[in-house]
C-alpha cells in the first residue's frame, strides 16, 4: 500500500505596489535539512505530511500545516483539489483554499538526522526552513517536480470557477 500524505495549498491573488491586481500566488515552504540547505530550484513544497489510512485526510492536512508552519491553517473554506501520486510512489491528498495568510513567523516541528553522515553525531533540523507566498511563475521552478501537476490542477480548477485572473 502507497504512503498517503494530505496537505494544503493556499492561494490569493497579489497585488501590485501601486495597488492593482496581481497574478496567482501560492504559499509554498522550503525543505529544512543539510539535502535542501542552499538550493531554491525544486526544493520546495506545499504543506504536507503522512496519515494514516483511518485518519481524516482533511484533518492531518491541517495538523500537518500547523506542525511546518508553527501556526494552524487560516480559518476558510477548503477544497478538495484531489489525489497525486508522487514519483516516489506516496500519494498526496491535497486541500485548497483562497486566503491572504500572515503568520508572524515560521517555526517548524524537526527531525533527527546523522550530519555529517558517516559522523555518528545526530542533528536535529527543522522540516522546514522557510515559507512564503511565490508568484505562481516562480512557484513552477521552486517546487520540487512531482508536485507541479498539482499546481496545474490548481490553475485549472480556479479557470473552471472563473477564480483566476
Amino acid at each position: 500500500m502507497a504512503v498517503r500524505s494530505a496537505g494544503i495549498l493556499l492561494y490569493r491573488h497579489g497585488v501590485h505596489q501601486d495597488g492593482a491586481a496581481g497574478g496567482l500566488e501560492l504559499w509554498i515552504a522550503h525543505m529544512g535539512g543539510p539535502f535542501w540547505a542552499g538550493k531554491q530550484a525544486h526544493s520546495w513544497s506545499l504543506p504536507k505530511g503522512e496519515y494514516l489510512a483511518d485518519e481524516d485526510p482533511l484533518v492531518a492536512a491541517r495538523r500537518e500545516f500547523t506542525e511546518e508552519i508553527g501556526t494552524p491553517p487560516p480559518a476558510a473554506e477548503y477544497v478538495l483539489l484531489g489525489e497525486f501520486r508522487q514519483p516516489s510512489g506516496k500519494l498526496i491528498t491535497v486541500f485548497t483554499a483562497a486566503a491572504d495568510f500572515q503568520p508572524e513567523q515560521i517555526v517548524s516541528n524537526t527531525f533527527p538526522l546523522e550530519w555529517p553522515k558517516g559522523s555518528g553525531t545526530i542533528q536535529d533540523f527543522p522540516e522546514i526552513d522557510d515559507a512564503r507566498w511565490v508568484a505562481e511563475a516562480d512557484a513552477r521552478t521552486k517546487l520540487v517536480k512531482g508536485q507541479l501537476p498539482i499546481l496545474d490542477a490548481l490553475v485549472q480548477d480556479l479557470l473552471e470557477r472563473q477564480d483566476h485572473p
